[in-house]
């Protein structure tokens, strides 16, 4: 199904800066909703529950994917992660802009289930770089920053499968390139059908 809002699918090994960027994103634009994932991970620092995530206990998530609650659930680094059908499908419905955030196995399921959803996979701009990110943030064990760069090179060949790529080498750079995937979507003419109407009622045009 069609609907009048846009859904944005933002994927990344981690450590590229994809939270960052989605969150300079939400800054810039006023139009654009992001969706709160459920996963079964503890909270990390100063993370709030309904804030970053919908913190759930394990038993709980297998319960909400098996009565089908998710648009999508994966794990990811032993832990569970999903989008509330629910809540994509009501505010894309009432023509709001959707961001998620999510690992490339879920923005792939996502993909088949809504053809028009837009995926957009964040790249580090070296491996040497994506290393030294994991180990600023200071509070990795080094064996996690090792089982993270194993996966990353599995996540970051699954690139080839979304519609676009920013390298996020420099953050300023990155984030306007992230905005203008945004505002050429909107530009799309079935997305100014819509928001247009009346001009292409006006001009005749189907």
């Amino acid at each position: 199904m069609e609907y009048p809002g846009n859904l944005f699918v933002v994927a990344a090994p981690s450590g590229a800066g994809k939270s960052s960027l989605v969150k300079a994103l939400l800054e810039l634009d006023a139009k654009l909703d992001v969706s709160i994932s459920h996963t079964s991970r503890a909270p990390r620092g100063q993370e709030q529950h309904g804030r970053e995530y919908w913190f759930t206990s394990e038993e709980e998530f297998r319960a909400m994917a098996a009565r089908g609650d998710f648009f999508e659930w994966a794990e990811v680094h032993g832990n569970l992660y999903g989008t509330s059908r629910a809540a994509i499908e009501a505010r894309m419905a009432h023509g709001d802009d959707v961001v998620l955030e999510i690992d490339f196995q879920g923005a792939l399921q996502i993909k088949q289930l809504f053809p028009y959803a837009v995926l957009i996979f964040i790249l580090p701009p070296s491996w040497d770089e994506l290393q030294q990110r994991l180990n600023r943030r200071g509070d990795t064990a080094p064996e996690v920053i090792a089982k993270r760069m194993a996966n990353a090179r599995v996540e970051v060949a699954q690139a080839q499968n979304f519609d676009f790529v920013v390298v996020n080498a420099v953050f300023d750079t990155a984030v306007f390139d992230l905005k203008s995937i945004v505002h050429a979507q909107r530009l799309k003419y079935a997305a100014q059908r819509r928001n247009r109407s009346a001009v292409f009622k006006a001009l005749d045009l189907p």
